[in-house]
């Protein structure tokens, strides 16, 4: 299944074109690395969170705007070698000179997919123009569990116009000097960090279908349940500025 490489940064709002400019610049060469998909995406709907929220996870600054992004490989093979060609290439270098924001509070981590559903409801449209990002600590003993309840989450999410849900489970997920995931879930020990992320076709189908999703009897939530801690999963809505 696909292996996955989560990113969250935090860019000065004012660099929005710049930043974008920078990924677009660099695809060519993670593509060439074997990255299979790239895709950068803007915040535009990131709440803030009682107990930690994406903000928080980069320490973002009022005039900083939330970056959540991520690579695509086939495996982790694949994606090892192309960390390798990374650290060695001249022209990565180059790049890591001119980024348009501070690299020290960005975020970084390996993930295996749990799951990987794709497909919308006939009649409900595709593409893919809006993501809902999320990061959450669970605990390693409940990983099929977690697993279980994504995949009965992700039909009704389908059912309602998304049009692709993808789970990860933290595989190479290290702490940071400044920052890192770990942090940003406020895992505890004997918990895991899940990178995930839900696709739409645009944020009007994700509005809605939002509704429809709250009201599915389907989403209704079990007191009992303590698969995850929910007070501490991260979220947030955000439009794709590159996809390659």
């Amino acid at each position: 299944m696909t292996y996955v490489e989560g990113f969250v940064v935090a860019v000065p709002t004012a660099n929005k074109e710049a930043y974008r400019r920078h990924a677009a610049d660099a695809a060519p060469l993670f593509k060439e690395f074997g990255v299979a998909r790239m895709v950068e995406c803007w915040g535009d709907d990131v709440p803030d969170g009682k107990v930690n929220d994406f903000k928080g996870a980069v320490q973002a600054k009022p005039d900083e705007t939330v970056v959540f992004s991520w690579f695509e490989y086939p495996d982790k093979e694949t994606r090892d070698a192309a960390t390798e060609k990374m650290m060695s290439d001249p022209r990565m270098a180059a790049m890591g000179g001119e980024m348009p924001f501070d690299g020290m509070r960005m975020i970084i981590g390996g993930f295996d997919s749990l799951i990987d559903d794709r497909g919308a409801k006939e009649g409900m449209g595709g593409g893919f123009g809006y993501a809902d990002g999320y990061v959450a600590p669970v605990p390693d003993a409940n990983k099929e569990a977690y697993r279980t309840m994504a995949i009965r989450a992700s039909e009704v999410f389908r059912d309602h116009g998304a049009t692709r849900v993808v789970e990860c489970w933290g595989d190479d997920v290290s702490d940071g000097k400044v920052t890192d995931f770990n942090r940003a879930a406020h895992k505890k020990d004997g918990e895991n960090v899940v990178f995930s992320w839900v696709e739409w076709p645009d944020k009007e189908t994700r509005v809605a279908g939002w509704d429809k999703v709250m009201a599915d009897e389907r989403m209704q939530h079990d007191p009992s349940d303590q698969t995850f801690d929910g007070k501490r999963m991260i979220y947030g809505g955000f439009v794709p500025i590159v996809e390659a």
